[in-house]
């Protein structure tokens, strides 16, 4: 068995914790960082079911923190009170690796191995870069077979896109950055209607690629990183909430 500081510094090693976002809340969010963890378990999501199925005294690691907000209160029939009852009756430990893990390996990993794009480089929370002009409605059907989805929400600002950026999750925030010109294409998670009339308003366009497509490779890509440092951890999948009718 490993103490659960111990893993905690191995992952600070992979992808330091400071590199998060201001109004993230990733690092330990349950549990005690001195007690031994018997099982290691990797997940993009602690849903009730994950929490029900894990053993006793282990540790999950999850990409979306169990509390991002303080709480008020802390009843057991409201979430997130409601899955963290299930841990500490088992004496479980959470660390959550979320907006600094976008930074150093998912945004790398969902912008190269499931899109296709190289030589994007790390532009605030996103990875940014001048593309070979494409037509969008090319780029939009390009993105929808990469993700194998039966339809793609998006909001075109103009006929030709010759620079991109990608942001994992929910990314929508970054039109505000500067690097974002006309024939800029924004390409993230969870867009909403107000995001795309502010984008439309600056000639940007936007490309849905769904937040939990964006992510769901997350438990994968820490499974082999561990696996290289001698930690053997065991996959407990979530499934996406949302379905195409």
């Amino acid at each position: 068995m490993k103490k659960v500081c111990e893993i905690y510094d191995v992952l600070n090693s992979i992808s330091p914790f400071e590199l998060q976002e201001k109004w993230d809340n990733s690092g330990l969010n349950l549990g005690n960082e001195d007690e031994d963890a018997k099982e290691i378990y990797l997940c993009l999501e602690v849903t009730p079911e994950i929490a029900q199925s894990v053993s006793p005294q282990s540790l999950i690691i999850a990409h979306h923190p169990l509390f991002f907000k303080p709480l008020k209160s802390f009843s057991y029939n409201s979430y997130p009170a409601n899955i963290a009852k299930i841990l500490i009756e088992k004496n479980c430990s959470l660390i959550c690796m979320h907006t600094n893990f976008d930074t150093t390996h998912l945004n790398p990993y969902f912008a190269q191995n499931i899109l296709g794009f190289e030589g994007l480089k790390t532009d605030g929370i996103a990875l940014s870069g001048a593309i070979q002009p494409i037509k969008f409605s090319l780029l939009a059907e390009k993105i929808k077979q990469k993700l194998n989805l039966p339809s793609i929400k998006c909001a075109q600002s103009s006929d030709i896109i010759d620079f991109v950026s990608i942001v994992c999750g929910a990314g929508s925030s970054h039109l505000y950055q500067n690097s974002l010109k006309q024939n800029s294409c924004l390409i993230t998670g969870d867009i909403k209607y107000h995001d795309a009339m502010i984008a439309k308003s600056l000639k940007i366009s936007l490309i849905d690629a769904e937040h939990y497509q964006s992510e769901k490779n997350f438990p994968q890509i820490l499974q082999t990183i561990l696996k290289t440092k001698g930690y053997q951890a065991i996959i407990k999948d979530c499934k996406n909430p949302f379905t195409h009718l």
